[in-house]
């Protein structure tokens, strides 16, 4: 890459540029959301199952700005 150039992202490498900021949700957040996400959902689900064992995901809604 040149200098001055910026990476674009695509929509799958920009969703995951942050996840390193975000707050980790448990499930329970997740389905009090109003603005529940695919990842937010797939876990709701996982952890319906009986002995399912989750540590949460990272919720979009609380994303910060990363570190340089």
């Amino acid at each position: 890459m040149s200098v001055g150039k910026k990476k674009k992202y695509t929509a799958a490498e920009a969703s995951l540029k942050f996840q390193h900021t975000m707050k980790m949700v448990l499930s329970d957040k997740c389905e009090a959301c109003t603005q529940q996400c695919t990842r937010g959902i797939a876990y709701m689900e996982k952890m319906r199952k009986p002995g399912a064992i989750g540590k949460g995901v990272p919720c979009h809604l609380t994303k910060g700005k990363a570190s340089k």
